[in-house]
């Protein structure tokens, strides 16, 4: 495994009628992550639903046309794993993960939540339980000698640097002074003990951001969110040689809200 790539696709099927299908064929990732896929299997077409040069597995929503998550890789795993054994959350579509040789890889999409609603609630109650799941997993790994990458939409813009308009949104959902320090706790090496790879390969930038608004010109401004993330135990951390944005070149050109972020590691 050498590059790792995460995408939110924005409804897998209308990604696929606009170019997704496309940047798929030319990627040289070796594990592509999705997240809000929101079809089934049966509704894609077969090239969508088994690319060719892929094992794709997919966990979808038990709420028809929402959330949805998958997994392509190019080397069969060893084992494929749907939710983190939280009952609330095993059929909601919003985590799968896999073992390949030395490595297990997760595609994560974590609920975006609304201040004042019940959609924050259920962010919350998904973020206390997960990070005891992250934790475990990161032992349990640890111990069979395996790192773990966890890629995905974290729904979160953990620092200022993080989007554009930070002090338009101290009270929006995503940046959230609980949701922030949550996020720091999986970051903190007596806890979660897990590594931004994008941020620990770009320390002093503003973004690079992942997510851009439809609404007026966010894309065209780079007014953006980067919730984008690639969090990795600290010894495959170590090994990243390059995280970029595989950002658009212009408007038009997107199949997607959010742009592929890839990391690159060396063997």
């Amino acid at each position: 495994m050498r590059k790792v790539t995460t995408v939110n696709v924005n409804g897998l099927r209308a990604a696929a009628k606009k170019g997704y299908v496309e940047w798929l064929a030319a990627t040289e990732a070796d594990v592509v992550c999705l997240q809000e896929v929101r079809a089934e299997s049966h509704q894609l077409t077969d090239a969508v639903r088994d690319p060719e040069g892929w094992h794709a597995f997919y966990a979808p929503s038990a709420a028809k046309g929402r959330a949805g998550v998958a997994l392509l890789t190019r080397q069969e795993p060893e084992a494929v794993r749907v939710g983190f054994g939280t009952e609330e959350f095993e059929e909601s579509g919003r985590y799968v993960e896999a073992d390949l040789p030395g490595l297990t890889v997760a595609s994560l999409y974590l609920p975006s939540g609304e201040v004042g609603t019940e959609r924050q609630d259920e962010k919350e109650r998904f973020m206390k339980a997960f990070l005891p799941y992250l934790c475990d997993l990161r032992e349990r790994s640890a111990a069979g000698g395996r790192e773990v990458l966890v890629c995905g939409d974290w729904n979160i813009a953990h620092q200022e640097a993080d989007l554009k308009n930070w002090r338009g949104n101290r009270k929006s959902s995503g940046f959230l002074p609980e949701e922030r320090a949550w996020l720091s706790r999986v970051l903190d090496a007596s806890e979660g003990g897990y590594m931004d790879v994008v941020r620990g390969l770009h320390p002093e930038v503003e973004g690079p951001y992942s997510w851009w608004s439809y609404r007026g010109r966010a894309f065209d401004n780079d007014t953006g969110w980067r919730i984008d993330y690639h969090m990795a135990t600290p010894g495959l951390a170590s090994r990243a040689v390059k995280a970029y944005v595989e950002r658009a070149a212009t408007h038009d050109q997107r199949w997607s809200d959010h742009a592929p972020v890839s990391a690159v590691f060396d063997h």
